[in-house]
């Protein structure tokens, strides 16, 4: 078997589990994960834009980043009128002119401060902010230690597990054109048309085995219809981090996670499917 192949495997045993007991648990558990993949994301993107000569605030990046999930949590844990929940969009227009302040203070105009404050607001939204909406599809309706809760997570998880590995066997099988080749050479349009597809087979497993049993309250036509966004939202996602790799020159984001690459590697569609699936959900009226 191949070593990489091996470490991967070695890497999900492990990991999977817990993520899954985690997103079961919620509360603090969650946030702390969620801030930990933000922290570590926004740094794995600020290091791939100095690659290219931008240098962001790594620290106020960073921190700000890991911060987004306990203040979301916080007001959410609030309800009313609470303190967190009144005072946060002080306190992140505080952080905006600090960080101005910063970039005033440490970056020439020679030193590209336009993009250096482009990439730090772009590490703080895409790897904090976007991922904090799991609390709110895990929180809105349930508390710590719901199995409803824990499977309105997982629903979008699995479809975009299921899509991706259905969109990898496809692909190779089919072959055909290419999806994104500037971006992504080894995408096919066959392989994005059978993660799809492999998306939408989930539906029906969770309209009539899995949502029933938790006591979740939604139709099958309504899960379609996310199984099938979600399948296309999903590889904009990972199109979207490709392009970023793409234009730093390198494979993988980082190698901290062994087989797998880094943090932006494993979360690149969920970054769009999570926020995505948490519109549809309060659309559909489940949150």
């Amino acid at each position: 078997m191949d070593a990489n192949l091996v470490r991967r495997v070695a890497f999900a045993v492990v990991a999977i589990p817990l993520a899954l007991a985690v997103v079961w648990y919620g509360g603090l558990a969650l946030v702390c994960l969620l801030a930990v993949a933000g922290a570590l994301g926004a740094g794995e993107l600020l290091t791939l834009a100095e690659r290219q000569g931008a240098r962001g605030a790594r620290v106020l990046g960073i921190a700000a980043s890991a911060a987004v999930a306990p203040i979301v949590y916080a007001s959410m844990m609030e309800g009313g009128r609470g303190p967190v929940r009144e005072f946060w969009p002080y306190l992140a227009a505080l952080w905006l002119i600090a960080f101005l302040t910063w970039a005033l203070a440490e970056r020439a105009s020679t030193e590209r401060p336009l993009e250096a404050v482009a990439v730090t607001l772009l590490a703080v939204a895409y790897c904090g902010a976007l991922p904090a909406f799991l609390l709110t599809i895990r929180h809105a309706e349930y508390p710590t230690r719901s199995w409803a809760g824990a499977w309105l997570v997982f629903y979008p998880l699995v479809v975009t597990w299921v899509c991706d590995t259905a969109a990898m066997f496809g692909g190779r099988a089919i072959g055909g054109p290419r999806l994104a080749p500037a971006v992504s050479p080894g995408k096919t349009r066959s392989g994005s048309l059978a993660g799809v597809l492999g998306g939408l087979a989930v539906a029906p497993l969770f309209a009539t085995v899995v949502f029933p049993r938790v006591g979740v309250s939604i139709g099958l036509a309504p899960l379609l219809v996310m199984a099938g966004v979600l399948g296309v939202v999903g590889q904009v996602g990972d199109l979207a981090e490709s392009l970023f790799k793409r234009e730093a020159g390198v494979k993988d984001s980082s190698h901290l996670i062994p087989g797998h690459g880094g943090v932006l590697d494993r979360l690149d569609s969920l970054y769009f499917v999570v926020p995505a699936s948490a519109v549809l959900y309060w659309y559909f009226g489940v949150i």
